[in-house]
């Protein structure tokens, strides 16, 4: 008969499928620092030897870091899904960024309809809760604040579209958007002609998720990305003419 004597799992194989599911749903997020051992092991109601084993365990795996006089770590190589090659590359061809900005627009599109269908009353209580940030944000007109809450807002968004493979591509994605890999995004809020716009759509797609609807939040999403494509198509334009302006000026004014 094909019956196998049922095995009692180790505690610190529980802890470790507790930290994972953490991790792989994205509430520890690479480079949080763990908890100390004897809070961590009070909370998982758990020795410290089995706390130890279980980190231990993970860290050989690669999942969690050790840093001396700091704490235990979830590993940064999580969050990076490029090579530093392939990361140099992308930043030195204007052809990436909107390849970039394509590939957002099809998942984000796709996660928006999801969220509207999938999240959570507080899911979607999270994503409103950012977007308030956003208006709050907007009188200000500090680009490094909005630029970051712009990235809150959509990766709330994709957090409340529950797939965790989604999840943590779009995270890799995000990390090489704030590193100024693919663009400059506070050079974009900076301009007087689009920030009012950009916090216009993002009140399109936040009211859409609000009242559920996933055709509408996919629209609305796709049509900001479109905007965004077509801002920074402008300004690469821009900075041709200017360049190519400004040699014209000096050729006129070394003629005498």
């Amino acid at each position: 008969m094909p019956f196998q004597k049922v095995n009692p799992e180790r505690l610190s194989q529980s802890v470790q499928k507790q930290i994972e599911l953490l991790i792989l749903k994205g509430i520890l997020r690479p480079g949080e620092r763990l908890p100390s051992e004897r809070e961590l092991s009070e909370r998982l109601g758990v020795s410290r030897p089995s706390l130890r084993e279980a980190v231990g365990e993970m860290q050989e795996r690669g999942l969690l870091v050790s840093r001396a006089g700091a704490g235990i770590f979830v590993a940064e190589v999580l969050g990076s899904a490029f090579s530093p090659a392939l990361i140099k590359l992308f930043g030195n061809h204007d052809e990436a960024v909107f390849d970039y900005i394509a590939f957002r627009r099809d998942m984000e599109g796709l996660a928006a309809e999801r969220a509207a269908r999938l999240a959570s009353d507080i899911d979607l209580q999270v994503i409103d809760t950012v977007f308030a940030k956003m208006e709050a944000a907007h009188p200000k007109r500090n680009p490094t604040d909005e630029a970051r809450l712009d990235a809150d807002f959509h990766m709330a968004i994709i957090e409340a579209s529950h797939n965790v493979v989604m999840l943590h591509m779009m995270r890799s994605m995000f990390e090489l958007l704030r590193e100024g890999v693919f663009y400059n995004r506070q050079i974009m809020f900076k301009q007087r002609t689009t920030r009012g716009a950009l916090l216009d759509q993002h009140r399109a797609i936040n009211t859409a998720l609000q009242a559920r609807d996933p055709a509408a939040a996919r629209a609305a999403v796709e049509a900001h990305m479109d905007y965004v494509a077509n801002s920074l198509r402008d300004q690469l334009t821009s900075e041709r003419n200017e360049t190519v302006a400004r040699l014209r000026l000096e050729h006129e004014q070394g003629r005498g």
